[in-house]
């Protein structure tokens, strides 16, 4: 049996729009199930409802129907947060309209959606009733908007849409980066180090782990897999050097003594850095450990909500690990899952884990948010590399962040510049 696409890898759309329009009535439609229910009543839909599925030739996506942002009242705010949340994650937009009623409400939302670099579809639902204003059907598509004119009721226009989501697809999705393959190649090794503790779930490996094989498979190189007690002989019975190492960041400081200078070595946690967020963002955010001081704020941010056990990494390991390099208490706060600070200013430094069960886009809209509070932010591997003093080793795979440190080292006084272009500036999103 064939085991199911993580949620992170998936291609996230979500619908938005006023309250009755139709927005659960056409996922419904699109996915061919009654996902989300369905009323006369404005406001049926609370909290966003999501949906996995195969939408081929794309691929695995997952739909995110929200509730609507022209909510009242009190429950109704607590709605349009939960959904503007969604925003966050959203890799592509739905905008749903009455056919007939478009307004300055849709148009914020475009704006919403431009503004963070997400393509949108403008989709007019309920066609049965009524049209679209021509005018305003030919002023979207001169905005280079795709739209569709649906009956969600009478299944009409559904294929129509569903080749626009096709047709609106960040390439990124479709052209999705390698995790570690290209730094190893065809025919050549990677050596992956897997402590066995008690964070280890039973019976399985971690996420990272499984897609660093799978990579590594689909990039037809080779791949041994041994504890990090194992590795010193497991090297010593190699014909040739492997052409890299990746260890879990916990196990840094052993691993790299067991493993010989020539060869590279990284973390599981930094190659996230890469796939799922912006590594070269994320490098210069852990310059800022240098500057941290006694009394500092620090906020670690956790993607998944697991119960913390007695040597957790977030609550335990990296707050020692930081404490020892500042020589001095330093202020820590946790969060979990999808909960972050709106206001941000109060921190020297976030330190996010590797958000291997989001969406790159997720973890982009992070990294964008401490970049406009003028926050540093950095990854666990990161932080660790940095604190453990092993910093420019693991970062020596990657020759463009290696060179960043490498000048930040040369000009200390320079080590925390002025926040990068955002990472929307680097990623291939079609508007």
């Amino acid at each position: 049996m064939t085991a199911p696409t993580p949620k992170g890898l998936r291609l996230h759309i979500a619908l938005f729009g006023r309250r009755n329009v139709g927005k659960s009535s056409l996922l419904n439609a699109v996915t061919r199930q009654q996902v989300s229910i369905v009323s006369p009543i404005a406001g049926t839909t609370t909290d966003p409802v999501e949906k996995p599925m195969e939408l081929l030739p794309l691929g695995p996506v997952l739909f995110v129907d929200t509730a609507g942002i022209d909510d009242a009242g009190t429950l109704g705010e607590l709605r349009i947060q939960k959904t503007r949340e969604v925003l966050e994650r959203a890799d592509l937009g739905v905008v749903v309209a009455e056919a007939g009623k478009w307004g300055e409400f849709e148009e914020q939302l475009l704006a919403e959606l431009a503004g963070r670099r997400i393509p949108a579809i403008v989709v007019f639902n309920k066609a049965d009733a009524a049209e679209p204003d021509p005018v305003l059907w030919e002023q979207l598509g001169q905005r280079q908007l795709r739209r569709v004119c649906v009956s969600a009721l009478k299944l009409t226009g559904i294929a129509e849409f569903r080749q626009a989501l096709l047709e609106a697809a960040p390439a990124d999705f479709i052209d999705h980066p390698a995790i570690l393959g290209d730094l190893v190649g065809p025919g050549e090794m990677a050596v992956l180090v897997v402590p066995i503790d008690k964070e280890a779930p039973r019976g399985r490996l971690i996420l990272p782990q499984v897609q660093a094989i799978r990579d590594l498979l689909d990039n037809d190189a080779f791949c041994l897999v041994v504890k990090e007690r194992e590795l010193r002989s497991a090297l010593e019975r190699l014909k040739s050097p492997p052409r890299l190492v990746v260890t879990d960041s916990q196990a840094f400081l052993k691993v790299a003594a067991d493993t010989p200078r020539e060869v590279l070595l990284t973390s599981f946690s930094i190659l996230m850095a890469r796939f799922k967020g912006d590594l070269a963002t994320q490098v210069q955010g852990a310059l800022a450990i240098e500057n941290l001081r006694s009394g500092d704020r620090v906020l670690i941010a956790e993607a998944c909500s697991h119960h913390p056990i007695g040597e957790d990494i977030g609550r335990v390991k990296i707050p020692r690990w930081l404490t020892q390099f500042v020589g001095g208490q330093l202020q820590f706060e946790h969060v979990q899952g999808h909960d972050f600070p709106q206001d941000l200013a109060p921190y020297r430094l976030v330190i996010h884990c590797g958000a291997c069960m989001w969406n790159r886009r997720e973890m982009l809209s992070r990294i964008l948010r401490c970049q406009q509070a003028g926050v540093p932010v950095t990854n666990y591997g990161l932080a660790i590399a940095y604190s453990l003093g092993i910093f420019e080793r693991a970062l020596e795979p990657f020759p463009a962040a290696l060179e960043l440190w490498r000048r930040a080292a040369r000009n200390p006084a320079a080590r925390i510049p002025a926040p990068p272009a955002a990472p929307w500036e680097r990623s291939a999103c079609p508007a």
